[in-house]
C-alpha cells in the first residue's frame, strides 16, 4: 500500500513540475517500476483526461508508472473523425488517437484508459462487458467505466515483469494498430 500511494504521489508531484516547467531526473520512486512517459502536446484538450487514465493505471499495476510529459514513450493526439484507436510500436511505446466526435458519445476517460491499455500489451475483448475495459464501446455508451479488471491489471504488471526500460523496448520491430474498438460516430440527428 505504502509503494502504490509513494508512486502515486510521486507521479502527482512529475505532473505538477511537468506543468510548471520543472523537469525532474527521475520522476520514478526507487522500486523496480519502469516508467513511461507520455505526450500530451497533440492533444492538449485531453491532458486532463491522458493524467487521470495515468492515474488509474498507475494505481492498478505494481510495477509501472505513466508520467506526463517527461518523454515521449507514448504520444498522445486528437483527432476529429476515423474513430479512437491505438498504435503500438513495442511494449509501452506507440500512439492513441482521441476521436473527438466520439468522445462526445462514449466515456472520454474510458476511451483513454482503454486506448492506453492497448500500448501496455491489452487487446480488445469485444464481449460488452462494461466491467471489462478492453470491451471498448461494445458496452454502449452508458459505460463509463474507467478501470482495468483485476485480470487486466495483473496481465499488464506481468507483461512488465522484465527489467528493460521502455526506451530499450522501444527498439524492438514491428507495430501493432487498435482500430474498432469504438463503433463509428453516429450520424448527426437532422
Amino acid at each position: 500500500m505504502a509503494s502504490r500511494i509513494s508512486r502515486t504521489l510521486v507521479a502527482m508531484v512529475a505532473t505538477a513540475g511537468a506543468t510548471l516547467g520543472v523537469t525532474l531526473a527521475n520522476p520514478s520512486p526507487a522500486s523496480a517500476a519502469m516508467t513511461i512517459c507520455y505526450n500530451t502536446s497533440q492533444a492538449p484538450s485531453y491532458a486532463s483526461i491522458a493524467n487521470q487514465a495515468a492515474t488509474i493505471w498507475n494505481n492498478a499495476t505494481s510495477n509501472l508508472t505513466l508520467t506526463a510529459n517527461c518523454g515521449t514513450n507514448l504520444r498522445i493526439y486528437q483527432i476529429t473523425g476515423g474513430g479512437s484507436y491505438a498504435v503500438r510500436t513495442s511494449l509501452g511505446n506507440g500512439r492513441v488517437y482521441i476521436d473527438t466526435q466520439q468522445a462526445a458519445q462514449y466515456s472520454p476517460l474510458r476511451i483513454m484508459t482503454h486506448e492506453i491499455g492497448h500500448i501496455l500489451g491489452l487487446p480488445d475483448n469485444y464481449n460488452g462487458n462494461c466491467a471489462i475495459l478492453m470491451s471498448g464501446g461494445s458496452a454502449g455508451t452508458s459505460c463509463t467505466n474507467p478501470y482495468p479488471s483485476s485480470a487486466e491489471a495483473s496481465r499488464v504488471t506481468s507483461l512488465f515483469a522484465g527489467t528493460r526500460s521502455a526506451t530499450e523496448r522501444g527498439t524492438d520491430s514491428g507495430s501493432t494498430v487498435f482500430r474498432d474498438s469504438w463503433p463509428a460516430a453516429l450520424a448527426p440527428v437532422s
